[in-house]
């Protein structure tokens, strides 16, 4: 087992109660696995040699203060930005994300904060927004299969019992929870093998914010690795398997979310 030891240059930081890196006990591999990841901003080095693995099932919180880098790794794995430096392996293959787009088509789906829905859109159309099911209007024009795809979101929502009355409506008009829940379900239909979720219980009330967990949770039973950054510990701790704590563009420390506590977190992140 390899350890991330914590940077102690200016500061002496607890060592973590457990650190888990590398292969699991039981002998699976990781759906994703980055190794030396690191990426550039002109003379800042925003990620620097990050190595991280995210197992089947399991669901990793990425934290860290603002600037430490965690941002930045989650938009290479989505691929907002191409790594300087550094391989992203899905299920032991190396690929080199070029965009979003090619991300969701690897099966990676990412839920940032501002959904990236569109708010004039229903949430059928959401859900199947860029892989939209061809029909035929009029029975004879090309268009879309509305009638199919409306079918198709209703029985994914209901699946993961999300209740949204009118699945036309512009999703602008739903709730926090509801367009949190449409984009769940779109990477539920989309067979997703990774999902990413960028603050996902920001802003919502706390009935919406324990539905949100609770779907991160079926995501997990379904066997979907999450990676989840959060600002909000109590969230953290209630669905996370592993902390993975980044500082200043490094990883510091890796643990199981069982071994550690918010107060060690938090003197991990700043130093």
């Amino acid at each position: 087992m390899t350890m991330l030891t914590p940077d102690t240059t200016s500061h002496t930081t607890k060592q973590p109660a457990s650190i888990v890196q590398g292969p699991r006990a039981d002998g699976q591999s990781p759906v994703l696995r980055c190794r030396k990841i690191t990426k550039r901003f002109g003379g800042l080095v925003a990620v620097d040699q990050v190595d991280f693995d995210v197992y089947p099932g399991e669901t990793v919180a990425l934290l860290g203060d603002n600037g430490a880098g965690k941002s930045t790794l989650i938009q290479m794995i989505a691929g907002v930005y191409r790594p300087d430096g550094g391989v992203i392996e899905l299920d032991d293959q190396a690929v080199d994300i070029r965009s979003p787009l090619h991300a969701r088509d690897l099966g990676i789906e990412t839920v940032f904060q501002d959904l990236a829905l569109c708010d004039n859109l229903g949430a059928s159309e959401n859900i199947f927004l860029g892989r939209e099911i061809p029909g035929k209007a009029y029975g004879m024009l090309p268009g879309l299969n509305e009638a199919k795809m409306r079918a198709e979101a209703k029985a994914v929502l209901s699946e993961l019992h999300i209740n949204i009355r009118n699945l036309d409506a512009p999703v602008r008009t739903l709730s926090g929870g509801q367009r949190q829940a449409t984009a769940i379900a779109r990477a539920v239909y989309w067979k997703a093998r990774l999902m990413i979720m960028d603050e996902p219980t920001a802003a919502l009330g706390v009935p919406e914010q324990k539905k949100v967990l609770s779907l991160i949770e079926t995501l997990k039973q379904r066997g979907v690795p999450v990676i989840v950054i959060s600002h909000n510990m109590q969230d953290v701790f209630e669905v996370a398997d592993r902390l993975f704590i980044m500082r200043r563009g490094r990883a510091v420390a890796d643990l199981r979310a069982a071994d550690t506590d918010a107060n060690e977190v938090v003197r991990l992140m700043v130093g």
